[in-house]
């Protein structure tokens, strides 16, 4: 694959970014893609390495090798075929995955692994800017109709999928728009929303029925899923958060990361917030409780917002400035990793506990912290201990809690279908048949899995509509 020689002569390269001090003045996406050529020499590094272990790294089984050597061999209508094969969105992939297909890259191993996310985007980028990307309208119609719950990925790949299978698919969401945590989780600056709408568009053309402002066992009854539909998917999101319950906690000044986040979603999309409900940052000493992804997308919008100051608590220890690849190649590594919005400016303390917070007048001022070690237990699994007389007081006005999500929601939905859960809270459902305990009803994503990435989000929602397909048509032709 690739130039024989290529990884041996061309160093890895990846985009850049645009300065700090610009892209804090605005929510646009700020990175600065690599040219044709750059991308062709990235492709030409793709090592005949025998075994392709990103095809094991990437949750979509993408066939990263082919087109990487398309690229390189400027073959970019080829290169977007072979990559719209495995992935329905590589656009959304491509801008905010982690990528572990880069993690189990052979050249992983020296630090150098092929730049296999830039490339991505760059395809189907290049496949929108040359009109390449069309709706593939089935031949023919099923007669068969899908309910689909959730517009985060899973929904929508899965949408996708069954329409151009022939079915009369109906795409249910809560929300006002269409996107799940896309729409109103993830940043414009990470990914700006135009790259849903044209999606949408596509889907539209395709037969996909869009019905946003539907809550499902809500304002729209679950009888009228179940009587209206010969199958219906369950695709929302594990939205229910981690919460932290400690003295303080009710104090004005408290808030999940996702209703901070989805406010400013809402405003970069034109959308007026009253003064009553708005939590912003500008002027605010603010601490973020997570260290996670949803962490970052929270220091990433503050410092936009004009905070004071930001610091991000982890209760973690410090990950390794580097793994041991003996240990842990191809699988994704526990390192240290700083983010474009770490970058963009935040204070990072780790090992820390959250004890309570404090405040006048049922207003936040501080955050009481103290520090802990971890050490192994007599079964040999790590444990916290507090550090003694370490205790510190954080200067805070706004304090976010994004420390992950524990579950779907299980009231209305869930409980009015009565699907089985499992012992996480997560609806129980495998991933051959994906079907549920409830008849001709299936569930995929975050809602089946538990919180995790887009990339796996796709890959259930694909395999899920084959399931779905085989269950209404007795066979199906659809990918796994």
């Amino acid at each position: 694959m690739g130039k024989i020689t290529g990884f041996l002569e061309i160093d890895r390269a990846t985009p850049g970014s645009r300065p700090i001090e610009e892209r804090l003045r605005h929510y646009n996406e700020f990175s600065v893609p690599l040219d044709e050529a750059g991308l062709a020499d990235q492709g030409a590094r793709c090592m005949d390495c025998g075994i392709p272990y990103c095809h094991q790294g990437c949750p979509v089984n993408n066939i990263i090798p082919d087109w990487n050597d398309l690229v390189y061999r400027r073959q970019w209508r080829a290169a977007l075929d072979v990559l719209h094969s495995t992935n329905n969105f590589p656009e959304f992939t491509g801008r905010i995955c982690p990528a572990p297909c880069e993690a189990a890259c052979t050249l992983n191993i020296t630090d150098e692994p092929v730049a296999i996310k830039s490339i991505e985007c760059a395809i189907v980028d290049r496949g929108w800017e040359e009109g390449w990307i069309e709706p593939q309208i089935a031949e023919h119609s099923s007669g068969k109709k899908v309910a689909i719950v959730g517009s985060g990925p899973a929904g929508l790949a899965a949408a996708q999928q069954l329409a151009r299978a022939g079915h009369d698919v109906t795409l249910f969401e809560k929300n006002d728009r269409i996107g799940g945590l896309m729409r109103y989780g993830i940043p414009d600056f990470k990914m700006e929303k135009q790259t849903i709408d044209r999606r949408m568009a596509q889907m539209e053309a395709e037969g996909v029925t869009f019905r946003p402002n539907s809550h499902i066992g809500v304002d729209v009854p679950v009888k009228e899923l179940m009587d209206g539909f010969d199958a219906v998917v369950l695709s929302g999101g594990s939205e229910k958060p981690r919460d932290l319950p400690v003295s303080g906690r009710e104090l004005d000044g408290v808030h999940f990361a996702m209703d901070f986040l989805r406010q400013q979603n809402r405003r970069v999309a034109g959308d007026s917030i009253a003064e009553s409900e708005a939590l912003s940052a500008q002027g605010k000493h603010v601490i973020v409780i997570g260290g996670g992804d949803t962490g970052s997308d929270c220091i990433g919008t503050s410092n936009r917002q004009g905070a004071l100051s930001v610091t991000q608590l982890e209760i973690l220890s410090a990950p390794p400035e580097r793994e041991d690849k003996a240990l842990t190649w191809p699988n994704w590594p526990q390192k240290m990793r700083t983010s474009s919005s770490q970058e963009e400016g935040c204070v990072r303390e780790f090992s820390v506990v959250t004890k309570s917070f404090t405040g006048a007048d049922g207003r936040l001022d501080a955050l009481n912290a103290i520090r802990v070690g971890w050490e192994k237990d007599a079964d040999g699994r790590m444990a916290m201990k507090e550090i003694a007389g370490s205790e510190f007081e954080l200067k805070a006005d706004l304090v976010l809690l994004a420390m992950g999500f524990v579950h779907p929601i299980h009231e209305g939905l869930l409980k009015d279908i009565g699907v089985d859960l499992d012992g996480r809270g997560n609806v129980a459902a495998d991933t051959n048949a994906y079907a549920t305990s409830a008849g001709k009803v299936f569930a995929a994503g975050d809602m089946r899995r538990g919180q995790s990435l887009v990339v796996w989000a796709i890959r259930e929602g694909r395999q899920c509509a084959r399931a779905v397909d085989e269950f209404l048509m007795g066979s199906s032709d659809l990918p796994r």
